[in-house]
């Protein structure tokens, strides 16, 4: 991002800023080196030996969602398209990681796979294994690179380091803490990052609604600006979609978005699920991304909402809006504000919490990277039948060359002025067919091995189909509606050939289908312990999602 060189958006660090910075580094490397004391085999490294406690867990599930994509590309939207950017957190991610909590973590964690590719082996065989494993392999680096570049541009800009020499330092920090510890260096790291984000972005929100006149001066300046009062509310976020009829933006927000996006992200994901299977317990699993969703539901209010602030009160963005060339984008409007608004000491532990997002998201991809890579292509394929040792010491070799990918696909990120833009093509890739797939063999056991494959091929072609459709201004939609329409389509496609394909293929015998389909599986093997440490109503996961549910209907409400 070259505007980030230019001297409009140079923060004025200071001494104070540099040494909370510096402690934070510390402490970061330091969990690493703790975390390496615990790692004894490949299962320490790659799923934390099963033992993290549900409230770790349940944190780190969040946090390592909460990198680019949501501190960065959030802000970007709100700036953007104000209001229905909330679509992605109420519509968009809580009602899916509740699915993921009650239906989709008993079959996970009770196979006890070490990943959601080793899912795919044992219910569809090793093709369908395969496509996943390389397809997901390369959408953690795709997605690593995103954090990465963001990371390496907040250097950029504290320092005015060249962008390579800041994407080399950048990365050579989480690698150094990833490689150390594994999965638990990651996790303990996400638990710190997440209280750290929250620390830096709670004072810039409360700062930029004073400037701003409160919510009252903030909801009168959006309405004076472009985009009008249509940017306060959630729906039907006409201008989110790029659809002209309200009832076609609905439907693309819920099915699109609600539907296919989310839960093919929440529910098939390996870098969010891992967080969950390194959980000492069946209902600690479950507990995890509803523990999770109590934090997803106001983290909006902290990200979007700062990004709306910035696009009516700081001058570029408002240039921006205006249809000007002030040299920067929307991707820039969280560094904006924080430039206009936070003092010295209070910037440090802002610059320190946006490292810790980018740092928190780029590790979650590089240790889900490792896992898949190691157990789903390496050991499968080309190294098989060696000791545990072999593995583990993998780890860290894996780690150092899924970051130089990274390095590599940094440059492509640094092209969209919207990461949202490039995040959600991304997903509407590699997520929307996948969950296509095992939604489809989870609950229909007639589907075949063959149908397995062939049907998340076509689904993905499909998806980048329609991207390439709509590059050539053949589907003409603005916004994010292309990659909408790109997740439908391969959702569609992909259930669509599945059955075709599986009335013409040979199924699985119903024996080795037990504990991967819904209706060959004993329902109390499906079941969470409620006694020891997993007793109390405060633990009960369907009475803890059934919270969740109820606050973000209200949430709805309010905001729509």
């Amino acid at each position: 991002m070259h505007v980030l060189a230019q001297d409009q958006l140079r923060l004025d660090a200071a001494g104070v800023d540099y040494a909370l910075l510096a402690l934070y580094f510390v402490f970061v490397l330091g969990v690493g080196f703790m975390a390496r004391r615990s790692v004894s085999d490949s299962l320490d490294f790659f799923l934390s030996g099963r033992s993290l406690p549900a409230w770790v867990t349940g944190i780190a599930f969040v946090a390592a969602n909460l990198g680019a994509i949501e501190i960065i590309g959030m802000s970007a939207n709100g700036a953007k398209y104000g209001m229905p950017t909330m679509h992605y957190f109420w519509i968009g991610a809580v009602p899916a990681m509740l699915f993921l909590a009650l239906v989709m973590m008993p079959f996970y964690y009770g196979s006890k796979v070490r990943s959601v590719p080793e899912f795919m082996l044992l219910r569809f065989g090793r093709p369908a294994h395969l496509v996943n494993g390389i397809s997901f392999a390369v959408a953690q680096i795709l997605i690593a690179g995103v954090n990465l570049f963001l990371l390496a541009s907040i250097v950029n800009v504290l320092l005015g380091w060249p962008l390579w020499v800041s994407l080399l330092v950048a990365a050579a920090i989480v690698l150094t803490y990833t490689a150390l510890g594994g999965l638990s260096a990651a996790i303990y790291n996400e638990v710190l990052q997440f209280f750290v984000i929250v620390a830096a972005l709670l004072p810039l929100t409360y700062v930029g609604l004073h400037k701003v006149g409160g919510w009252d001066g903030l909801v009168e300046k959006v309405s004076a600006s472009p985009g009008g009062a249509e940017q306060l509310s959630a729906w039907p976020g006409k201008e989110l979609t790029g659809f002209g009829d309200s009832f076609l933006s609905v439907l693309g927000i819920v099915f699109g978005l609600g539907f296919v996006l989310a839960f093919g992200y929440w529910t098939t994901n390996f870098v969010e699920v891992q967080r969950a299977m390194a959980s000492k317990s069946m209902s600690a699993a479950q507990r995890t991304p509803i523990i999770g969703a109590f934090p997803k539901l106001i983290i909006p209010f902290i990200v979007v909402v700062p990004g709306m602030i910035a696009g009516v009160s700081v001058s570029e963005m408002v240039a921006l809006k205006a249809g000007e060339n002030p040299g920067v984008d929307y991707n820039d409007a969280m560094l904006l504000l924080m430039r206009d608004l936070l003092p010295n000491g209070i910037l440090g532990v802002a610059l320190a919490g946006l490292l810790a997002s980018f740092m928190a998201g780029m590790a979650a991809n590089l240790s889900a990277f490792n896992t898949v890579f190691t157990y789903d292509i390496w050991q499968a394929y080309v190294a098989k039948g060696r000791p545990d040792r072999y593995y583990l010491k993998m780890g860290p070799w894996v780690t150092a060359g899924a970051t130089i990918g990274a390095v590599g696909t940094a440059f492509i990120a640094s092209g969209y002025s919207n990461l949202m833009d490039y995040l959600q093509q991304l997903f509407s890739f590699f997520n929307a067919p996948l969950f296509a797939t095992f939604i489809l063999g989870m609950f229909w056991k007639r589907m075949t091995p063959t149908a397995g494959w062939v049907g998340l091929v076509l689904g993905t072609a499909s998806a980048v189909a329609v991207f390439l459709l709509s590059e050539a201004g053949v589907i003409a939609l603005s916004g994010q509606g292309a990659s909408f329409v790109g997740a439908g389509a391969a959702f569609v496609v992909d259930i669509a050939v599945s059955v075709a394909v599986s009335l013409v293929t040979r199924p699985k015998p119903d024996e080795q289908l037990v504990g991967l389909v819904h209706s060959l599986t004993p329902k109390e093997s499906l079941k969470a312990s409620s006694a020891g440490e997993d007793s109390g109503w405060y633990r009960r996961p369907w009475l803890l999602a059934g919270i969740v549910l109820a606050i973000t209907v209200v949430m709805n409400i309010v905001f729509g």
